[in-house]
């Protein structure tokens, strides 16, 4: 008789959920809900009622009466007659139906792959993505078990290794080279939560979005990536070489070396575009189609600017003058 008084019944169930929450079992230890009690479940959330491990009944959003009526798989659980009117125990789980957005995934260790122009290579990637939980059951059954309460926070580490996974898996079958990733990043995002859906679902959640926002090559790769791009850039040797000639001797001259800063200025470019000339071999300049003749008054042009700055003397300068005057026709 005691032990009943003793009793506390629950009238009122409710949930005030907290940002990042997924799920949370109401502590029922040593209470009765009683026959006739209030369940609030507001937007957002459903509550589900369990037996020994299965779920029984479940409520979506608005005010509801607790009676044997609207319980009917619990009361067939449990075996009661229609007129029972007495306090019940079970176990209450409110989950969240809400986005979980603003997460971050990254690659902690590169993911090698082949890729259609290099072959193997390493590659890291980070983004964000959310999540929300899509089938019920499942997920009482596989995520909360029999724990008190579910965090994202506390899943995020279980959900980056399925999408890591997911990741090697679209990118090695995706067919895009990685140079064409930048402008297929749409794709690639849609092609790894084509994946990352499939992995989510064993859990009962559902992924809602998925952004591939930086995929890179390790440094040392990126670093010989980068080279090959400034020799594309540079292009043809002999305009190289004029190009470091000519700002040479401008910085020369600005110098406190004066003539022998230019001299110094000039023959620095021309071994450096003689050397770099040399790399690439013969037969490049073989090849290549010989430069057509500068025009005589752009050569005066400069011829002067060289006479202006002391690079040359006057006396130079009228001799190459009338050696370029005499080739014009």
């Amino acid at each position: 008789m005691f032990d009943f008084l003793r009793k506390q019944f629950i009238d009122v169930i409710e949930w005030h959920e907290s940002p990042g929450q997924v799920a949370w079992r109401v502590p029922f230890e040593g209470h009765e809900i009683k026959n006739g009690a209030q369940l609030t479940v507001r937007d957002g959330q459903i509550a589900a009622f369990m037996n020994e491990g299965q779920l029984g009944d479940y409520f979506g959003p608005g005010l509801h009466t607790l009676e044997t009526g609207n319980l009917p798989v619990l009361t067939s659980l449990m075996n009661w007659d229609k007129g029972f009117n007495s306090p019940f125990k079970s176990d209450v789980v409110f989950v969240s139906l809400k986005e979980q957005a603003g997460l971050k995934w990254g690659t902690p260790q590169p993911v090698t792959v082949r890729d259609a122009e290099f072959g193997a290579i390493r590659l890291r990637a980070f983004g964000s993505y959310s999540f929300k939980v899509g089938d019920l059951k499942l997920f009482l059954d596989r995520v909360l078990g029999t724990t008190t309460e579910v965090w994202a926070q506390g899943l995020e580490a279980q959900l980056r290794s399925a999408i890591v996974t997911a990741i090697a898996t679209a990118l090695g079958g995706g067919g895009i080279p990685f140079l064409d990733l930048a402008a297929n990043q749409q794709k690639l995002s849609d092609t790894i939560k084509a994946e990352v859906d499939k992995a989510f679902a064993q859990w009962g959640l559902v992924c809602l979005t998925f952004y591939v926002e930086s995929v890179s090559l390790p440094d040392e790769v990126q670093a010989h990536l980068d080279k090959g791009s400034s020799m594309r850039v540079l292009g043809d040797m002999g305009s190289y070489t004029r190009f470091q000639a000519a700002e040479a001797i401008e910085a020369a001259a600005g110098s406190d070396g004066g003539v022998a800063g230019i001299g110094a200025g000039a023959a620095a470019a021309a071994a450096l575009g003689g050397a770099m000339s040399a790399g690439l071999g013969q037969a490049a300049a073989a090849a290549a189609p010989a430069a057509p003749a500068e025009d005589p008054f752009a050569l005066l042009e400069k011829l002067h600017k060289l006479l202006t700055i002391g690079a040359i003397s006057q006396e130079e300068f009228d001799g190459k003058k009338a050696e370029i005057l005499a080739r014009v026709k």
